[in-house]
């Protein structure tokens, strides 16, 4: 669990890192296989073949984002040396980890 920054940091920081990475998903939707939908700050990747689903939020409790996908919850805290979401146990950022996700579904 990441609570060394506060909730207002986090969101601000959460904010911007889903914002970047809801860009950088509707860049990438129509040759990645899937599309794009938001509902309450909630961004869901929905595929069609092979179908599947991605659910990406944020959990401010936590100061976490938090990935479902592949079967698999994926739980990213924020790291002040990267200035970045990261997964800790492979030090993947946000954006990489849910395109190497994308990939992983897609076959």
């Amino acid at each position: 669990m990441s609570l060394e920054v506060s909730e207002g940091e986090f969101r601000a920081r959460a904010e911007a890192a889903m914002n970047a990475l809801k860009k950088h998903l509707y860049d990438a939707e129509e040759e990645g296989g899937f599309e794009v939908e938001e509902q309450g700050g909630v961004l869901n990747l929905v595929f069609e073949v092979p179908p599947g689903k991605f659910v990406i939020t944020t959990n401010a409790p936590v100061r976490q984002i938090w990935i479902s996908a592949l079967s698999t919850s994926f739980k990213l805290d924020w790291d002040s040396t990267a200035g970045e979401f990261v997964l800790p146990k492979s030090n993947e950022r946000l954006i990489p980890l849910v395109d190497r996700l994308v990939r992983e579904h897609s076959g």
